[in-house]
């Protein structure tokens, strides 16, 4: 059980309406320089990707955001101690009980990665110059922002995967919208201007993901017969209500947004200013709510699986139970829609223009998002919370498979094609940026043939041959982190040795095979490993689910060990085919290439560059000959 909601019984009033008070003021901030860096990142106009006047204006207020949202995340950190003690403030200053809490505590170990990250946002912005800075300062920010989400009191609650995976895809829409918002209530008239346009883009997306995430996290802690008699159910109400009418109102701004120039836009501010009050409302109902406790839904069976996996053990696998089974992991999902969304608007945009996208390289993106989703919420996913065995599937899958169809649908070159240009010449804009980034020393990086093979071999034996796997199959945000670590990680292995999407470096055929028979070593030299183990490697987690059709848990690991050598061989062996058909395809062009050059020269009358070639080799001799002499 969450230690939060347990000490949310008997409390210090003080402790309490602090908490409520520092939330609140902990989100405005939050929420307020996310704003700002999605203005900076993206809303502002930039020259060749540096910020200007305007932008570094808004940063020192981005600054003054994060100092206010550091101070109340590492005050946070004393009220939730203080809450959990049922003491007074002062108790929880104890250095002691401090560091206890902090080094030992999972609730305290979240609050502390955030006030760090937090901490790692205040001095880079001091720092920074450039809007593909600012866009890797909004991925921290927002990692920071959905830390403490893994140790609410949805993860205390039945679906871990459905309500802390909504509840974070809640949270990250939720701070782009209302951001966003405050960041336009910061700029002046002409900036406004021109942020307006790409923010209600955005703001349309993020408004859809905050309802639907919030519904479904809604259905995932509430018990619908009985709950909505509580306070939790009745401040979601007034949160829902309050959502609708800012949709209202973002539907008129929209509207305004094409109306006459001046009075237009006149018009827009008041709304945008009425935007931001009802907003800094709903920020300060989630404060409140994330410190109230939910209902317990009582008609849940008791199922030792539930407080660690969210769901009680399925039957025995089947392949009906595993085509049929299905526990939404929200986050990841979202993940997948976004990618799916972007991807679906890049080819919308090509064929609106006129030019045409094959069809094979969308049915092979589409083709590895499903494999993902199978793996991750579908009835593998489910198993592979519950056995070595099909986690070692799962991981195989998600890690070799649907890399392959991502790597196959080129959505690089997808994005380079159908990303806008600058807004004036001397903008780069976003495909500027990515094209920044491509050819940066960072990517160049992570597309050396090592780097790839490390990545994605090396890190097998980093994670199931130390106490990394089996700490982070105690928490889904654990899980979460491996899938995500599986799928980039294939991702690049497979945009290297197969990728047709552009790459800063030209790797040679003969080293990406020799990279793809390296990789299958030390696939098999990892999967003997496996199956060479006489004791258990997951630290006891397999066995604390206590699963009446798991008998044997070392049987069970040497089994994914035959997994990891069966199925990790078959994807490198398709891969290695698809390099040699590229090969022959290179040869191929360059050998027309090199026939339609010579055809050109002898139509001009000049020598082709073989008989170049001779004749530079007739001077060599002839030159030597004049030394001898």
């Amino acid at each position: 059980m969450n230690l939060l909601s347990e000490s949310l019984t008997a409390v210090d009033p003080l402790v309490s309406a602090l908490v409520t008070l520092n939330k609140s003021i902990l989100f405005f901030a939050a929420f307020s320089l996310i704003g700002v860096l999605l203005a900076l990142s993206f809303f502002l106009l930039e020259r060749e990707g540096k910020l200007q006047t305007s932008a570094l204006k808004l940063r020192g207020i981005g600054i003054i955001l994060a100092a206010v949202w550091f101070l109340t995340s590492a005050f946070q950190i004393f009220l939730t101690l203080a809450n959990i003690l049922g003491t007074n403030l002062a108790a929880a200053f104890d250095p002691t009980t401090f560091t206890s809490f902090v080094r030992q505590i999972e609730l305290g170990q979240y609050l502390a990665f955030q006030t760090v990250l937090i901490g790692v946002v205040l001095i880079s912005l001091n720092f920074i110059r450039g809007t593909l800075q600012s866009t890797v300062l909004l991925g921290i920010s927002i990692l920071a922002l959905i830390a403490p989400v893994f140790q609410s009191h949805a993860a205390s609650s039945g679906s871990h995967a459905l309500a802390i995976g909504s509840l974070a895809v809640h949270v990250i829409a939720l701070s782009l919208w209302v951001g966003g918002v405050c960041a336009i209530a910061l700029l002046d008239e002409s900036d406004r201007r021109i942020a307006l346009p790409r923010f209600s883009q955005l703001a349309l997306w993020a408004a859809i993901a905050v309802v639907l995430s919030g519904l479904a996290n809604a259905w995932a802690r509430l018990n619908f017969a009985s709950a909505w008699s509580s306070s939790y159910a009745r401040i979601v109400i007034a949160k829902t209500i309050l959502t609708v009418v800012l949709l209202a109102i973002g539907y008129r701004s929209r509207k305004a947004l094409h109306a006459s120039e001046k009075s237009g836009w006149v018009f827009l501010s008041r709304i945008i200013l009425i935007e931001a009050f009802i907003m800094a409302a709903v920020v300060a109902l989630g404060g409140w709510l994330s410190g109230t406790r939910p209902p317990i839904q009582k008609d849940l069976p008791f199922n030792a699986a539930l407080s660690i996996v969210g769901i009680a053990t399925p039957g025995t696998p089947n392949l009906t139970r595993l085509l049929t089974l299905y526990d939404p992991d929200a986050l990841f999902i979202g993940i997948l829609i976004t990618l799916v969304a972007l991807y679906v608007k890049g080819v919308s945009i090509l064929k609106k223009r006129g030019d045409s996208w094959p069809v094979g390289r969308t049915v092979a993106f589409a083709s590895g998002v499903a494999v993902l989703d199978f793996a991750t919420s579908g009835g593998l996913g489910v198993y592979a919370k519950f056995s070595f065995e099909y986690h070692m599937i799962a991981h195989m899958v998600i890690g070799m498979l649907a890399p392959i169809g991502l790597v196959l649908g080129a959505p690089i070159t997808l994005a380079l094609r159908a990303l806008p240009q600058g807004r004036t010449p001397d903008e780069r804009g976003v495909r500027g940026m990515l094209i920044a980034f491509l050819h940066s020393r960072y990517s160049i990086l992570l597309t050396n043939p090592l780097t790839a093979l490390a990545l994605f071999d090396g890190s097998l034996f980093v994670l199931y041959f130390t106490n990394l796997f089996g700490d982070l199959m105690q928490s889904h945000a654990g899980h979460l982190f491996m899938n995500i670590h599986f799928l980039l990680s294939g991702f690049l292995f497979f945009h290297v040795i197969i990728g047709i999407d552009p790459n800063p470096r030209k790797i040679p055929h003969l080293v990406r095979i020799v990279m793809l028979f390296a990789a299958m070593s030390i696939h098999a030299f990892f999967a003997i490993s496996l199956l060479a183990t006489t004791t258990l490697i997951d630290q006891g987690y397999y066995g604390s689910l206590k699963t009446p059709w798991l008998g044997d848990l070392l049987a069970d690991q040497h089994a994914a060990g035959s997994i990891a050598w069966a199925m990790g061989e078959i994807p490198i062996i398709f891969a290695l085919i698809a390099t040699f058909i590229q090969w022959m395809r290179d040869d191929s062009r360059e050998a027309k290439r090199i026939d339609r050059n010579e055809a050109r020269m002898a139509a001009m009358g000049e020598p082709d560059e073989l008989a170049q070639y001779n004749n530079y080799l007739s001077q060599l001799q002839r030159r030597d000959q004049r030394e001898g002499q």
